[in-house]
């Protein structure tokens, strides 16, 4: 050692070829692939997994999709919905009657947000439109996963216009009234745009329930209310400004009584005048030029309704040629009790109207003894014919 120091020898280093580098550490035989990380955490859901996939081994999971402990019912193509459940129903637009009819049968597969059963009913609202104007809902389903409603829920004054342009949104929701935490966001949605009906065809539906999409409020509204709002109520509050409702208003000259038979049967989808997001409404009839309390009528009023059904007749007494010359004004008010009546909207019927309005006032007025029924919506404007 000490003679290899003085003499200054190095022992020579030993250089190895970067192919021996490489075959030093590599271990023969296949390729075996990388496991997916939550193949080493148990699943929670292992019923639920075996009801999907039966006795035997799981199928594996490609790196894009991550398997869902959900409920075995569910077949969707993204997260949001494959675990959400699926709804059955069926629509029918009844053209003859202006009527949508839809019929919720059952849904499967729901998933709570906590575990156990669950009560549940179907909300249903056409869009756009204000919101509390053309919501309705099921009874509730008490304790299961798998609710039957079998009930239908039907939209008068649903004509061919509102079918090219609207669309029915269908809710799951768990009813607030029965558990402790709450209101809460509902189990899942789904959307139908309504131009594809086929008139008179009934149309049945089996489609996965998805998430309810969030959006933030105007920064003017955030500042009054402080909260953010979903989708659809955004869309709700664009369209309420435009559309006021419809009535639906019945005509028929009596040939024995000698007069004008009205009839006030209905309102659909009202604008919402009162706190609650309801209304009190009632209709007034006048019937111009005339004098005296008989071209003057008033229905009864009915509470906290944005569909009330009215089903009353009024006489307006006189020859068919005078009254064709004449105006008829319909007006729909919110009712409030020491405080002036809120106009919701108004139509004008007569030899001074257009449309629709002008060939329901000749049609009834040409035909005696002939009943007509026709929707019509209402204007925003005050009519301002006076008394």
């Amino acid at each position: 050692m000490e003679g290899s120091a003085a003499t200054g020898w190095r022992r020579p280093l030993q250089r190895v070829s970067m192919q021996e580098h490489m075959a030093i550490d590599v271990s023969p035989g296949p390729i075996r692939p990388i496991r997916l990380i939550s193949d080493y955490f148990p699943h929670f859901y292992p019923f639920a997994e075996l009801a999907q996939h039966g006795p035997g081994p799981r199928p594996a999971a490609s790196g894009a999709e991550r398997p869902l402990p959900a409920d075995p019912e569910p077949e969707g193509d993204s997260d949001d919905s494959a675990g959400l459940g699926m709804l059955e129903f069926t629509l029918l637009f009844d053209a003859d009657n202006s009527a949508l009819h839809c019929t919720a049968h059952r849904a499967k597969g729901l998933k709570p947000p906590a575990a156990g059963s669950v009560d549940t009913y179907v909300k249903a609202n056409l869009l756009p439109g204000a919101s509390k104007a053309s919501q309705l809902r099921t009874r509730t389903v008490r304790g299961t996963r798998g609710p039957v409603w079998e009930e239908t829920l039907t939209y008068h004054g649903f004509t061919r216009q509102d079918a090219g342009r609207k669309t029915l949104r269908l809710c799951v929701c768990e009813d607030p009234r029965l558990r402790r935490r709450g209101r809460g966001p509902p189990l899942g949605e789904l959307r139908v745009p309504l131009r594809k009906l086929v008139p008179n065809r009934a149309r049945s539906f089996d489609v996965c329930l998805e998430k309810r999409r969030l959006i933030k409020r105007p920064k003017s509204l955030d500042a009054a209310r402080g909260m953010s709002l979903y989708e659809e109520e955004t869309e709700a509050e664009e369209a309420a400004g435009a559309e006021r409702g419809r009535i639906l208003l019945s005509l028929c000259y009596s040939s024995q009584r000698g007069g004008l038979l009205v009839g006030v049967l209905r309102c659909a989808h009202l604008a919402p005048m009162d706190a609650n997001g309801y209304s009190d409404p009632f209709v007034r009839l006048l019937l111009q030029p005339n004098v005296g309390k008989k071209s003057k009528y008033k229905t009864s009023v009915r509470k906290k309704t944005l569909n009330p059904e009215f089903n009353e007749e009024f006489f307006y007494g006189g020859p068919r040629e005078e009254l064709a010359q004449k105006t008829l004004l319909v007006s729909v008010w919110d009712y409030d009790l020491g405080t002036a009546d809120d106009f919701i909207g108004g139509v004008q019927l007569g030899s001074h109207a257009s449309g629709e309005r002008l060939w329901h006032w000749r049609e009834c007025l040409g035909h005696s003894n002939h009943r007509l029924e026709l929707w019509h919506p209402l204007d925003g404007v005050p009519l301002q014919l006076s008394d």
